[in-house]
């Protein structure tokens, strides 16, 4: 019989509250079908869009997406997230992403076109104020959204040796590490297609290969990870829909399967769910087809721990939607939903 995702899971919801979200959500996960059962909010924090979480999991990071951003740890070991401090500004506009590396809290600001890193206390809370600010320079063909530097993304590469932020107005990716002082420091910039918008990132379970989902030009670039040298190389790219998109489509996530055998994508507006297939190295995504995605522009797509459940949210409609993923042809089957307004994020966690 199939296991579950391990009786006692968690999610955690992000939202935007000035389009009427709850702020930062609880929800238990059953373990058999992947449900959510909402346990409660704290809206404390405005547009709290993103969250990651502490390594034992007893604490929630969120980015607060205003102009004047901001970066929030919460205790999880209640039914709803409690602050445990006060926000820490970020020095700089639109947080939209924040990665855990090196002790540190790390933000790609989208409005600001940077990266700000904040160190962590010896109990995983945030220092009151950031160790530094790497900003991104550049711009991009896009006449509206690529007059500047947009950092919509940083995350850690899988070796724990980088941290790497992708950049929607600069068309690239860049690989940073911290400094003496806990600043980020530029390694290698490594450019993409120019017109693309790269949003995210997410690497094959081997650590080797990289993903990057393109929101302008609604395509994935496949590239080459060197963890030993920092280094990104693209491979190739292809396109996330079977045909051309009706009207507008923003590519907005990617997930690969923890089994590197699939991998898929969510495209807002056309308001689906791409499978792609993998083959041994992950090198070459096929795209098998799409599935809607249960509702109406999905921000952020997200697996569970095990795997077996795949997760939309439904920025537009108001819901989180959950699928059960076939073990033998990756197909997403939509099970059911939740109803949370302006959702923007879904991280799982067992406290």
């Amino acid at each position: 019989m199939a296991t579950g995702d391990g009786a006692g899971s968690y999610a955690y919801i992000g939202s935007f509250t000035t389009a009427g979200g709850l702020g930062v959500t609880k929800a238990a996960v059953d373990p058999g079908t992947g449900a959510l059962t909402v346990l409660g909010s704290n809206d404390e924090v405005a547009d709290p869009s993103y969250l990651a979480l502490s390594a034992d999991g007893a604490l929630l990071y969120a980015v607060s997406e205003a102009d004047q951003g901001a970066v929030a740890a919460f205790r999880t070991d209640g039914e709803k997230p409690e602050l445990a401090a006060p926000p820490v500004p970020v020095h700089a506009a639109g947080p939209t992403h924040l990665t855990r590396y090196a002790d540190h809290v790390l933000t790609a600001n989208y409005g600001s076109g940077s990266i700000t890193s904040v160190p962590l206390t010896a109990d995983g809370t945030l220092a009151a104020v950031p160790s530094g600010i790497l900003q991104h320079e550049g711009s991009g063909p896009h006449p509206r959204r690529q007059q500047g530097p947009h950092a919509h993304q940083v995350v850690t590469d899988p070796s724990g040796r980088w941290v790497v932020s992708v950049d929607l107005g600069t068309d690239s990716v860049r690989v940073c590490a911290l400094d003496a002082d806990g600043a980020p420091l530029l390694h290698r910039e490594t450019a993409l297609r120019p017109g693309s918008g790269p949003r995210h990132l997410a690497f094959h379970p081997e650590g080797r290969i990289a993903y990057v989902i393109n929101e302008l030009t609604t395509s994935l670039t496949v590239c080459r990870w060197n963890p030993e040298e920092g280094r990104l190389n693209p491979l190739s790219e292809a396109d996330l829909l079977p045909r051309a998109p009706a009207g507008d489509a923003l590519g907005s996530e990617v997930v690969v399967d923890p089994r590197g055998r699939f991998l898929w994508t969510a495209t807002r507006g056309e308001d689906v769910i791409s499978l792609f297939t993998l083959d041994a190295g992950g090198e070459r995504p096929t795209l098998v087809g799409t599935v809607p995605c249960g509702g109406h522009w999905p921000r952020e797509l997200a697996l569970s721990p095990s795997g077996r459940h795949l997760y939309t949210a439904n920025e537009r409609s108001g819901q989180i939607t959950w699928f059960a993923v076939d073990r033998e042809s990756g197909t997403p089957r939509q099970l059911g939903s939740v109803e949370t307004p302006a959702p923007s994020c879904v991280v799982f966690g067992d406290r």
